[in-house]
């Protein structure tokens, strides 16, 4: 495992780790500091690399904020249960500026009463924006929750020019 840090950007301190097989985790936001000290304490072995698949997704990332990429070519590897592996690979291919509700999630992997467990698999998912759950809204307009605070997911919408609830 290794990882790659970028400060100052539009999402605070922004910190992903990767394994051999792909982006294992992207942190930032209201809990990031607090996330990322659980992270290392669980693998002490993670050493900070300014090149490999860690730092790739960092660039990319960072040219998404910049409103200069709109997809993502990094290998994945988050580790999940399968119920969220299911919805995160579903929330993965709802198209950049456009938003989905919970409600519709859960009917697209074949559970339609599982909005609730569905918003529950997108809070725990290890890589936000790279599978964007930030585009998963309630069915009334209201944004829900995010990992990294309501006001980031926000602006993440508006970045995209996503359609918001007045």
């Amino acid at each position: 495992m290794h990882w790659s840090i970028a400060e100052g950007t539009p999402l605070g301190t922004l910190w992903v780790v990767a394994s051999a097989r792909g982006v294992h985790r992207v942190i930032f936001g209201e809990n990031g500091e607090r996330e990322w000290a659980r992270v290392q304490a669980a693998h002490p072995e993670m050493e900070r690399r300014e090149d490999g698949l860690s730092a790739q997704a960092l660039a990319q990332i960072i040219e998404y904020l910049r409103g200069a990429r709109r997809t993502f070519t990094v290998p994945l590897d988050p580790e999940g249960t399968p119920f969220q592996q299911r919805v995160w690979k579903e929330a993965a291919r709802i198209p950049y500026g456009q938003t989905l509700t919970y409600r519709e999630l859960a009917r697209r992997i074949g559970q339609p009463q599982a909005a609730r467990a569905v918003g529950q698999a997108l809070g725990a998912n290890p890589l936000p924006i790279l599978i964007p759950c930030h585009r998963v809204i309630a069915a009334d307009g209201r944004l829900g929750g995010y990992t990294g605070g309501r006001h980031l997911k926000q602006w993440l919408l508006l970045l995209e020019g996503a359609p918001l609830a007045a």
